[in-house]
């Protein structure tokens, strides 16, 4: 069944690892350094925070260490303090660090009382995570009996974070069958503890035995695992590191790989170590022969923004109206963008470098317009990159260290000289935000974003796209409380024949209206604007700016909540319109959009990823229509719809991450990425998510032989999963990246990809159900050509020696387009099915080329025939065992009633 382009496979599975990460976070001598733990700016005053975040990581660093057989530890943590706490003198002001790469945010529980820890993870097994999430009274030790010590969960998230890997057991199913035994969900299976259900009633609790389903042979919903006190069990800190024994994770020795959690789903059966183990921080490293130091601890504290803007005016910026473009983009930026009580100054250059002027602190429109008359009007000269860069940190420096400033810098044009003041950049600390106009911007422009965190984009020569307007748009404060940045809702563009009309809505939900701006740019002459708000009156007092060729309105107050309608008339040029908004209370967190690659390079025939992560506050928004359109140097422009189904390139479903696979390769060179997102009729903010990638919360203990439960876990509303409606209109620039190796020709050299949530269950009495959604031809995009389909009794048999197991029919298995839900049918023939007997399953898609996806996550099904219940008598509290249901023990009197058989087979499930 193998394919001659396996080579091809195995080369994309290799180029697909890695996730773009913000993170300044180094490993150097086995110690970690500038790891970022920020506090959110509205978590009320508290000392007490600082020195829980001391206490945390000193004890995680050993427990850290020791785990990972002496090769890891914490070096040095950046505490990151909001700007509204008292100011000391031991807190200075940050370089790099910002909220925006901060590796762990504390923050209050959204909703309150969800104090779970968990880490955000878009992308899938052995890729790096997002960013970890505490409360405060999580660090302060209020919830030290729900989750353990501190230290220990954070060696939890850090493995979370930094390798990739996943929990190891499952709040959704809690147990499995095995052999007909009742199991455990939990690594390593050699932990011991009680099966047990606690039932309350009129304050009045009691714990009894667990009742088994009759239908699946699993313990009923309620029924929790409490391992055993005085456990010597050493593994696995994905399972629970609450356990005083457990110091390590599960390796190829001890991992459960029966076990249906996230672990054996998303990293193919493979343990966390084996994980870990194939990390390049574990290939750089070797195991240290003394004890580490203890970490040490910076405190900075968020300051004032200080921006500079280094703006091109070489004589290539008069090519295709982009000195006019830069200068709407610019106007832009300076009337809305940039926030309230930030000091900017500006520099243009050519060959040369001119300071426009001077850091000015925005107060007042009176500020703006005053930068605003500075912008470039005249385009000449050469082009000297570093010029300007230097004039710039001259003017910081009168006023301010550079430390933490941002430099946004436009360009257009070739610099040979460019590096030459690499080192100069990295010793300023200041962060570089770079924006590549047109086709032949320097190719080393994104090292500078590189090396000082900045954001990266590119902006072609097509108007009608609004690149350049959306680079500058996405440049609000990365420190500052989100309901102080500017929020794009709205970015269109369209070339109009003869006298034609661009019409469309804009919506202004209740989360935004604050600040509000249309801007609308033309190309030859001002067209004919007509704005409407929700309720029908007609806006007008439009300022028109003949010269740069653009008109504004800035709505006074708060902008009305509904839909907005415009209609905007031309003859035979380009149109834009802008929207953008602010929050609309202090109190009320806006819905956000943040787009970004999973790379900021593409190296074909590797495919990129692009990832949108639709929130309010914590909060998901589920079911919105998300669609990224992705731009390169040729000029063509790509539209993907952007999915949350938990299949392709998504790693989670409904998590309010959107994904996508990009595949459409066209040229080498800088490609753009917008996304936007539209929520309707169909678009819902979950009220609670069950987190799936974060500390297990600790039902109870063994204490003297008894148990002591916690309280029970904060539980989600089932009528919460529908959460409530939110109609909304945002877009976001997602960066840029650079591609590299794209052929003339494209050859077809992407798989199917990998089929992640397969699911089985029996139908009738033979018939074994399966559902998946269906990959694509390439990668999931178009249509597979075939399935195969493999079944066998040992699960690793099937995933080493897929192509020996036993071949399920497939001939009359058409595939559906990617992303379709399939559904197949078949019943199991060649398989000597009897009581206890777990079969495993698993799918391999095939495009028209016969290259092959990877095989499915392996679906586990469990032949269970369920015996007729005695009659119950009251029995004290007891331990629920595990049942052997093929065992028969005669002789004991509490078994001498006949078990009768049930005629009908039955099957219950349990995902790989």
């Amino acid at each position: 069944m193998g394919s001659s382009k396996d080579f091809v496979f195995i080369l994309v599975l290799h180029l697909l690892k890695g996730v773009l990460s913000d993170s300044l976070i180094q490993l150097n001598n086995n110690g970690y350094e500038g790891v970022v733990i920020a506090i959110d700016p509205n978590v009320p005053e508290d000392e007490t925070l600082i020195q829980g975040i001391k206490d945390m990581v000193t004890q995680a660093s050993p427990y850290l260490f020791e785990a990972t057989e002496k090769r890891f530890y914490f070096k040095s943590v950046t505490i990151l303090i909001p700007e509204k706490w008292k100011i000391k003198p031991e807190y200075v002001r940050p370089k790099l660090e910002t909220y925006k790469n901060a590796d762990v945010l504390i923050a209050e529980p959204n909703p309150p009382g969800n104090d779970e820890p968990y880490t955000e993870q878009m992308g899938n097994c052995g890729e790096k995570g997002e960013r970890i999430h505490f409360t405060p009274d999580f660090i302060v030790g209020k919830k030290l009996p729900q989750y353990g010590p501190q230290g220990r969960v954070f060696v939890h998230e850090w493995a979370h974070l930094r390798w990739g890997i996943f929990d190891e057991y499952n709040n959704d199913q809690k147990f499995y069958l095995s052999k007909g035994r009742r199991q455990a969900v939990r690594c390593s299976a050699t932990i011991t503890g009680r099966n047990v259900v606690r039932q309350c009633q009129g304050g009045s609790c009691v714990d009894k035995k667990c009742k088994i389903d009759r239908v699946t042979g699993l313990y009923e919903k309620a029924c929790e695992f409490i391992p055993d006190g005085g456990l010597t069990e050493k593994a696995s800190i994905m399972f629970s590191q609450s356990i005083n024994s457990v110091v390590e994770f599960c390796t190829d020795k001890n991992h459960n790989k029966e076990a249906p959690n996230l672990q054996n789903q998303k990293c193919n059966l493979q343990s966390t170590w084996e994980v870990i183990r194939d990390s390049e921080d574990f290939k750089k490293t070797t195991p240290m022969t003394t004890q580490p130091p203890k970490p040490t601890f910076s405190l900075l504290q968020i300051g004032q923004r200080i921006v500079c803007l280094v703006l091109d005016k070489s004589g290539s910026m008069m090519t295709g109206d982009r000195l006019k473009r830069l200068n709407q983009a610019g106007k832009l930026f300076l009337l809305q963008t940039v926030e309230q009580g930030s000091w900017v100054g500006m520099v243009m250059f050519d060959s040369a470098a001119y300071v426009q002027n001077e850091l000015l602190q925005i107060n007042s429109g009176a500020e703006r317009d005053t930068l605003i008359r500075k912008l470039p009007t005249v385009a000449e000269g050469g082009t000297s990159i570093c010029a300007g860069l230097r004039s710039a940190f001259t003017v910081i420096r009168k006023k301010y260290p550079t430390d933490g400033s941002e430099i946004v810098l436009l360009t257009d044009g070739e610099d040979s000289s460019i590096s030459t003041c690499f080192n100069e950049v990295k010793q300023s600390g200041a962060i570089i935000h770079t924006i590549a106009l047109g086709p032949s911007a320097a190719k080393e422009l994104e090292e500078l974003s590189k090396m000082t965190g900045g954001l990266q984009t590119y902006a072609s020569d097509q108007a009608q796209n609004n690149g350049l307007i959306d680079a500058f748009g996405a440049l609000s404060s990365g420190n500052g409380a989100v309901s102080q940045r500017s929020i794009q809702l709205e970015s269109r563009g369209l070339t109009l024949q003869n006298t034609q009309w661009m019409n469309g809505t804009v919506i202004v939900d209740s989360t935004v209206g604050n600040d509000t701006l249309f801007l609308i740019t033309w190309t030859t002459q001002a067209p004919q604007i007509l704005l409407w708000d929700p309720s029908g009156k007609r806006q007008d007092g439009f300022l028109v700016d003949t010269h740069t060729k653009m008109a504004y309105l800035q709505i006074l107050g708060t902008a009305k909540v509904g839909v907005w309608n415009y209609s905007l008339q031309a003859t035979s040029q380009t149109l834009t319109l802008t929207v953008t908004s602010r929050a609309s209370s202090a109190t009320l967190p806006p819905v956000t959009v943040t787009s970004k690659m999973n790379k900021d390079t593409g190296k074909f025939p590797s495919p990129m990823v692009v990832y949108a992560k639709i929130h309010q506050g914590a909060l998901p928004i589920l079911r919105a229509s998300v669609t990224a359109l992705i731009e390169s140097t040729n000029g063509k422009t790509v539209t993907l719809e952007l999915l949350d189904n938990g299949a392709g390139a998504d790693a989670t479903k409904d998590d309010g991450v959107y994904s996508r696979y990009f595949t459409a390769y066209d040229t080498n060179g800088r490609y753009s990425v917008k996304v936007r997102a539209l929520g309707g009729v169909n678009a819902a903010r979950r009220r609670l998510v069950p987190q799936q990638k974060g500390a297990m919360y600790i039902p109870g203990w063994i204490e003297n032989g008894e148990v002591k439960w916690n309280p029970p876990r904060p539980e989600f509303n089932k009528d919460d999963l529908q959460g409530k409606q939110v109609c909304f209109s945002r877009t976001s620039s997602g960066g840029s990246f650079v591609a590299s190796n794209v052929p003339n020709s494209i050859p077809d050299l992407f798989p199917p990809c990998k089929i992640t949530d397969l699911k089985a269950r029996l139908q009738g009495n033979e018939l074994i159900n399966l559902t998946w959604t269906a990959p694509g031809d390439d990668f999931d995009h178009g249509r597979a050509y075939k399935y195969i389909i493999g079944v066998s009794t040992n699960i690793l048999d099937l995933r080493d020696k897929f192509n020996e197991s036993f071949q399920v029919n497939t001939t009359n298995l058409i595939p559906k387009e990617a992303n379709s839900e399939e559904v197949f049918v078949f019943k199991p023939e060649g398989i000597t099915f009897e009581n206890g007997t777990d079969l495993f399953i698993a799918v391999q898609a095939v495009d028209k080329v016969n290259l092959m996806s990877e095989i499915s996550n392996i679906a586990q099904v469990s032949l269970f025939i369920p015996p007729q219940a005695p009659p119950e008598t009251p029995s004290p509290s007891l331990p629920c065992p595990d049942i052997n249901i093929n065992s028969t023990i005669p002789g004991i009197h509490i078994l001498k009633i006949m078990w009768k058989w049930l005629g009908e087979l039955q099957l219950s499930v349990a995902l790989g």
